[in-house]
């Protein structure tokens, strides 16, 4: 089988590739985050014609979760900035479960334009 392949994404393929085994609480978690942070980076940021970036870094202690689109004036607060929703609200809580899971997160431009949500898993 080739290595290219078998290593491709989704995200949980690519943690175990890298060690993280399948059905781990942080695999499952960034996959999780993933999810919730492409759908954000499609629904708000999206640009005809430009794509959105997901980017998956991994080091001896953490586990970064990169998500970019080309829309940097919709830029979310960041964890400070993250707000509770009414409990009959139908949209509005995919930070909240960004803030939850992550162990840290934030927003940062993007070069040369639009903006990367970043989450962190810390490996233990």
């Amino acid at each position: 089988m080739n290595a290219r392949v078998a290593c491709a994404p989704p995200v949980r393929r690519r943690n175990r590739c890298w060690g993280i085994p399948y059905g781990s609480a942080v695999s499952d978690t960034a996959a999780l985050l993933v999810a919730e942070l492409a759908a954000n980076a499609v629904t708000h940021g999206r640009v005809p014609g430009r794509d959105i970036e997901v980017l998956l870094r991994l080091d001896a202690y953490t586990l970064r979760i990169d998500v970019s689109d080309s829309r940097g004036e919709r830029r979310p607060a960041g964890p400070e900035g993250t707000v509770t929703v009414a409990p009959e609200a139908e949209h509005g809580r995919g930070l909240l479960l960004v803030d939850a899971l992550a162990d840290r997160w934030g927003v940062f431009d993007r070069v040369p334009v639009g903006k990367t949500v970043r989450a962190e898993l810390d490996l233990r």
